[in-house]
């Protein structure tokens, strides 16, 4: 742990050097010919999903066609990157360019005055800003003001599972919420982990599970509303039996031993290996599966979403999501230095960049046809579920970053057995405060 926070400490004073170095930006352009102009870069597209391959591949071509543009990028896992945003957010030394999450954590940065909004960048192309899909746009904006595009869609909470095992065991795809139970039983029988999770870092059950399935019970206007401190509360009874369904599916065995000690990647390992039937995760694992999943895996697995809770008030065809990441840009950039991190934007986020993302088994928020001959089968599956599957808000998308921890932590605490009512005013009295700043 010691390392980590020094390695970031390290790295926040180098960007402070950089970003020292560039602020002088204008002043020093004219001192030679051969100054290049510094762009730094954060960003999540580390792994070796086909995602990740694509970006990084924007990134070195944008370097080989821009000689007297230095890129410095760094990539960071997501929960390491969302951690180090936050440090260097509260010191104001924001990288030149960084990914970013809509909704919340868009608006604490504009709160904090460390963003500079790119209207006028997008109204220069507007074959790029038209192409949006409806409402793509809005979780960058505020108060009229638009900071970000969406670099891809990120629904979070599908069923993957193993159709060989179901078979296998003569196991039914859970339609209904009794026969998810049935097929957790049933696979418990027979040695199979029903579902793999791998909650070390604990936004894994919150955003891929619970968000989904607190939808089912509340319905996503209850869920607006509690986020929004208007009319509805975390203690209110339906949010009780929400965090009450997510224990029952942690003491019917529905997960491995150790979930909350390993990681994501670990988690979709143990499906890989054909231990687990089932694996609950976003959109963005798809790519992970298309380029790392043995054969005998990947061509028996498919798509489903969670079955509706009977009696729930929420629509049973949705999924939780948000319009994916975007890229901010630093609030302190200017001149030649903000022409080229512009530069790089569109070519990450602009019309060839969401092309790339497509073509790399990732959902886009971007108007694209997808060549079906030419993409994988699993990935064509999910588009066309995608087509009639409706997105709700996923939690950490709504709700204050310290409430967001609240509710991750005390995901972890409920499945090994915590009360779901203390959870509930624990999230209550995070979310009130937040609403009361």
């Amino acid at each position: 742990m010691l390392r980590r926070w020094l390695s970031g400490f390290v790295a926040i004073a180098l960007f402070s050097m950089v970003l020292a170095a560039c602020s002088g930006g204008d002043a020093s352009e004219g001192t030679g010919s051969n100054d290049k102009v510094t762009v730094t870069l954060w960003h999540n597209w580390t792994g070796q999903d086909a995602k990740a391959v694509a970006m990084r591949k924007i990134i070195e071509d944008f370097r080989a066609a821009h000689p007297d543009i230095e890129v410095v990028d760094e990539g960071l896992p997501t929960d390491g990157l969302k951690t180090r945003l936050r440090t260097v957010a509260a010191a104001n030394e924001m990288p030149d360019l960084f990914v970013m999450w809509p909704d919340a954590m868009t608006k604490e940065f504009v709160k904090g005055d460390l963003l500079q909004p790119i209207n006028t960048e997008l109204d220069a192309k507007p074959e790029w800003k038209d192409n949006f899909i409806p409402n793509a746009l809005d979780g960058y904006t505020v108060d009229g003001n638009i900071y970000s595009v969406p670099m891809n869609l990120a629904p979070s909470s599908f069923i993957y599972y193993n159709e060989a095992l179901f078979k296998q065991y003569n196991v039914k795809v859970p339609e209904t919420w009794a026969e998810l139970e049935q097929a957790i039983a049933t696979f418990n029988e027979n040695k199979v982990i029903p579902m793999a999770l791998g909650n070390k870092a604990n936004w894994v059950a919150q955003s891929t599970i619970f968000s989904t399935l607190a939808d089912r019970i509340t319905g996503t206007d209850w869920f607006l509303k509690a986020a929004a401190q208007d009319g509805a509360s975390f203690t209110d009874p339906q949010f009780i039996e929400a965090l009450n369904k997510m224990q029952e599916l942690g003491n019917s065995k529905a997960f491995q031993d150790g979930f909350n000690s390993i990681d994501e990647t670990q988690m979709m390992q143990l499906y890989f290996q054909g231990k687990a039937a089932m694996v609950m995760n976003g959109g963005w694992a798809l790519a992970n599966l298309v380029n790392n999943a043995p054969a005998e895996v990947l061509d028996n697995t498919h798509i489903t979403i969670l079955p509706p809770v009977d009696g729930g008030e929420g629509e049973p065809r949705t999924t939780s999501g948000v319009v994916g990441t975007g890229l901010g840009v630093s609030k302190k950039l200017s001149g030649a230095q903000k022409e080229a991190a512009m530069e790089l934007f569109y070519a990450l986020a602009g019309p060839e960049g969401q092309k790339a993302t497509l073509d790399s088994s990732t959902l886009v928020s971007y108007n694209i046809e997808l060549d079906k001959s030419k993409a994988h089968p699993l990935f064509v599956e999910l588009y066309d579920l995608m087509q009639e599957v409706k997105i709700n808000p996923v939690y950490d998308s709504k709700l204050g970053s310290a409430t967001v921890e609240v509710i991750n932590n005390g995901l972890q605490e409920l499945l090994m057995g915590g009360k779901a009512e203390d959870i509930a005013a624990k999230i209550q009295a995070a979310q009130a405060n937040a609403a009361g700043n």
